[in-house]
């Protein structure tokens, strides 16, 4: 089992990760914004569980593997960039559907669908807890000791995308995001597809 202090430390970095703003964050506002807390919970638990995989994997020791066979991770890398940027496309269209029709509704299986390939496909993460795990886990680490640390991760991941979700859909912030909802959009459609560069860059 971590110390107290190690836990803590990292449970920091890990909260520092989830909260850098990015396509996880657009997504959830996406899903909230289109349908309800709910939806944007949905988001954000199928995050956590993509996040989870990679948590998992790289505590196996996949992050090693990425890191060996650069085709892999490219094909990943790839197949991310393509989503976020099919993702964009559909934000802006969706943005000029408002104007025209109303608003479109969010539900289903597609927040859940958004939510965890938007964390499954982005293998960056896999090098992320490569290198924070790295800082923890040794060779004689035991089980419990590192499903602790993997589970810290998607904890905190899930925790605090629902904490968003359920902020944006108060009230007064869901009213005026709904009212701007064509600008929303077009910046969603933004912030995916210059994300979508980085990722591939």
């Amino acid at each position: 089992m971590l110390t107290i202090e190690e836990w803590l430390l990292l449970a920091g970095v890990c909260a520092l990760g989830a909260m850098t703003p990015g396509a996880s964050l657009a997504m959830v506002l996406h899903h909230t914004l289109h349908g309800s807390a709910r939806a944007g919970v949905r988001t954000a638990l199928a995050h956590a569980l993509g996040i989870g995989v990679y948590a998992a994997a790289t505590v196996a020791g996949l992050a090693v593997v990425l890191h060996r066979f650069p085709s892999l991770e490219t094909g990943i890398r790839l197949a991310g960039s393509l989503f976020l940027l099919w993702l964009a496309w559909k934000s802006w269209r969706q943005a000029g559907n408002a104007a025209a029709h109303g608003p479109a509704r969010s539900g289903g299986a597609r927040p859940a669908r958004d939510g965890f390939l938007i964390a499954f496909l982005n293998p960056k993460v896999a090098l992320f807890f490569l290198a924070l795990f790295s800082q923890f886990i040794d060779a004689g680490m035991g089980t419990v000791a590192r499903v602790q640390v993997a589970a810290t991760a998607v904890v905190i991941d899930g925790g605090w995308y629902s904490l968003v979700a359920l902020m944006l859909a108060r009230g007064p912030v869901l009213a005026a995001l709904r009212r701007h909802q064509d600008r929303v959009e077009r910046a969603t459609a933004g912030v995916l597809a210059v994300i979508a560069v980085i990722v591939w860059v």
